[in-house]
């Protein structure tokens, strides 16, 4: 049970939240500002949850996934619409709020693995929200954005399993091992957990995926690289920073993140600072 002053951890449900009309009033405003200035963009987070699985979740901010290149220009679009924005991590996060709501601009996931691109746009499924066509994140892309998402604050195994069932498995399963790339056992992790938490409908996960990925693993197990470096920070920069910073091994998370380009920077002629680095979990 949470304490007294804690904010209740959410539950999934169906149940659609009640947007205060000042929040719906600036997801509308935002989504039209990028429409008319002709952004590429998709929309992600609550919303593509939604989309692919009927489950809501309150939120107060409006994640829009972009490729790094096209950020400068819808900072620029929402500045001149009067937001307050700011580059808050180079690496993946820009934002722009007014008032309690904001939008996160994302361009990647925090350690600097998945990246989006433009193909992530385009593959986007029409749909409308608050009033506004939008294309919102096809499944693929958005179980790709969630693989790295498993520190102790914030785990969305759950959100991977709830869209293989949702989807009933219709998938695009070579796209999906072409987003994992050489990260391909975080994928079969996600999968050997929805499997055990739906045992039943595991056949979603096409056998050939299963046996090519398991064959895989044994091989790696088999012929293990003696040169191959520690991954952990990767997953969980603060849970496996003792790793890193007392015991010596590879510090992956840092390498990748000084390797990523573009750098995401502020619009010129603008007054839209460059925030300290944060690394907010998407």
């Amino acid at each position: 049970m949470p304490k007294a002053d804690e904010k209740p951890l959410p539950v999934s449900s169906s149940t659609a939240p009640d947007f205060p009309p000042e929040q719906e009033r600036l997801f509308r405003e935002v989504l039209q500002v990028l429409n008319q200035g002709g952004i590429p963009y998709v929309v992600s987070g609550a919303f593509a949850l939604q989309k692919h699985t009927g489950i809501w979740r309150d939120t107060k901010d409006l994640d829009v996934f972009l490729a790094a290149q096209h950020v400068p220009q819808a900072l620029e679009c929402l500045i001149n619409d009067g937001f307050e924005c700011s580059v808050v991590d180079p690496v993946w996060l820009a934002k722009a709020h007014r008032g309690d709501f904001y939008v996160d601009l994302i361009c990647g996931m925090s350690n600097a693995v998945i990246i989006v691109e433009d193909s992530w746009i385009e593959r986007g499924m029409p749909t409308e929200i608050v009033g506004v066509p939008v294309r919102v994140l096809a499944p693929e892309e958005l179980i790709a954005s969630k693989l790295f998402v498993t520190r102790r604050e914030r785990f969305d195994g759950a959100d991977i399993a709830h869209v293989i069932y949702g989807t009933r498995g219709r998938l695009d399963w070579e796209r999906l091992l072409h987003l994992a790339g050489s990260h391909w056992e975080m994928l079969l992790w996600s999968f050997i957990l929805f499997h055990y938490i739906y045992p039943a409908p595991s056949s979603y996960v096409p056998r050939h995926l299963w046996q090519a990925l398991l064959q895989r693993l044994q091989d790696e197990l088999a012929n293990p690289d003696p040169q191959a470096k520690f991954r952990g920070s990767l997953v969980d920069e603060n849970m496996f920073a003792i790793d890193v910073h007392e015991w010596g091994l590879d510090n992956l998370v840092d390498a990748c993140r000084d390797q990523r380009q573009p750098k995401l920077v502020a619009p010129v002629n603008t007054a839209c600072p460059i925030a300290a680095k944060e690394r907010k979990v998407s």
